[in-house]
């Protein structure tokens, strides 16, 4: 998407030690670029364990198919504070989950800017993504998460569900 949300969620949790409680400790918002390509980020999951998350910018919307191979677990980021990119971003959603290499696959959805006065509930967009209607015409086990990368909201969740999926790899 425009701000590279996704990029704005891997560092804090990269930044994570003990929990996410070190980003309060901070004081200040983790500077962040747009993801321009691909980056591949070490995420700490667990004492002397770490994952690691192969980030796709937005602007690789067109060719994203080509990264869904061989998939541990997919995590796809909606900025919710941007009503006018949430139906891009549920035909772009959509799209990957009818990639036959993701069939399997367990998915988290972030609905990232929570904290943004104008961010869309968690309700209002799974009723505008009509999420009852995939989970009942999808085999896919699809997770949601309200989360603010900026104040720390939900990236505990975020923590512990990467760590679960790389675990029963």
């Amino acid at each position: 998407m425009d701000l590279a949300p996704q990029e704005v969620v891997c560092h804090p949790l990269v930044q994570q030690t003990d929990s996410v409680k070190e980003i309060d400790k901070l004081g200040e918002i983790p500077s962040t670029i747009p993801t321009v390509g691909t980056n591949l980020v070490n995420v700490p999951t667990g004492k002397k364990q770490e994952t690691v998350i192969r980030e796709v910018g937005g602007c690789m919307c067109p060719i994203w198919n080509s990264y869904l191979k061989d998939l541990t677990a997919l995590i796809f980021v909606i900025d919710i504070s941007n009503t006018l990119q949430i139906a891009a971003s549920c035909i772009q959603f959509l799209t990957v989950l009818n990639n036959t290499a993701v069939q399997n696959t367990p998915i988290l959805l972030l609905l990232n800017k929570s904290d943004q006065p104008l961010a869309l509930s968690r309700f209002e967009v799974e009723s505008l993504m009509r999420i009852d209607d995939i989970r009942q015409n999808t085999k896919h086990q699809i997770t949601i998460l309200e989360i603010s990368a900026f104040n720390g909201k939900g990236l505990t969740e975020v923590i512990d569900w990467v760590h679960q999926a790389s675990t029963k790899s």
